[in-house]
């Protein structure tokens, strides 16, 4: 008979636990741990979203602006349609190096070949490019933290929930698995929220980085070639 009883207490504890009255029933610091960890993993989602259209749009107008870079068309042309007012970051480059050229060749006149054109072209790139990735990468330190954080908070949740769930165990000298097991269940539940946070936080840091990194490689490498047909230019005029 006892273990009937028993068997019913279980099931009925067992019947009693859900996500959402482990939570309810969590103590105050395990829920303030939960609905961080929950806000995080949202904005995580946000940032991880907004990343990816990002890119999707600035790689797909590099390869707009590249094509009609590249057709043979005027420079001068290209500077004024997209120059004057950039809209991504090749363009922006593009505008910066074509600025440095245009204010070298109209200080330097005639002594042109003897300014240091190149090195002020380049410079203007090297902080356009910086500037411009400095933008892109923004919230990246987010998913980084999140990433590394996110167990460790769901931990202490964990650890806390446990420490009262022994705690209400001393006070009702009842080591019942029916007792026992709800406070147990409470507490890691914070640790796996923190895990939901975590996981795609790690997994899209690593991705973004990659695609943010090659989008610079890009940008550099188009700096430089654009850098270069400049400074032909600048040659031609001596």
């Amino acid at each position: 008979m006892d273990r009937a009883v028993d068997a019913a207490n279980l099931a009925s504890a067992g019947g009693e636990i859900s996500l959402v009255g482990l939570f309810m029933q969590a103590d105050i610091v395990v829920k303030l741990v939960m609905l961080g960890l929950i806000g995080a993993s949202i904005w995580v989602w946000a940032v991880v979203f907004e990343k990816w259209s990002s890119l999707r749009r600035v790689g797909a107008a590099a390869d707009t602006f590249e094509d009609r870079f590249w057709s043979g068309g005027s420079l001068d042309e290209l500077f004024d349609d997209e120059g004057t007012s950039p809209s991504h970051p090749m363009a922006a480059v593009f505008a910066a190096a074509m600025g440095e050229w245009r204010r070298s060749v109209r200080v330097a006149g005639a002594d042109i070949s003897h300014t240091n054109v190149r090195e002020r072209i380049d410079r203007a790139i090297g902080v356009t490019v910086q500037r411009e990735m400095d933008r892109m990468e923004r919230w990246m330190v987010f998913l980084a933290s999140v990433g590394a954080t996110a167990p460790f908070v769901g931990l202490f949740g964990t650890v806390w929930g446990i420490m009262r769930s022994f705690s209400a165990i001393a006070a009702m000298h009842n080591t019942n698995l029916a007792v026992v097991a709800p406070g147990i269940a409470e507490a890691l539940f914070a640790t796996a929220i923190g895990l939901v946070a975590a996981i795609p936080a790690v997994l899209a840091y690593n991705k973004i980085s990659t695609d943010l990194g090659r989008f610079a490689n890009r940008l550099e490498a188009f700096g430089s070639e654009f850098g270069a047909i400049l400074s032909r230019q600048s040659e031609e005029r001596t």
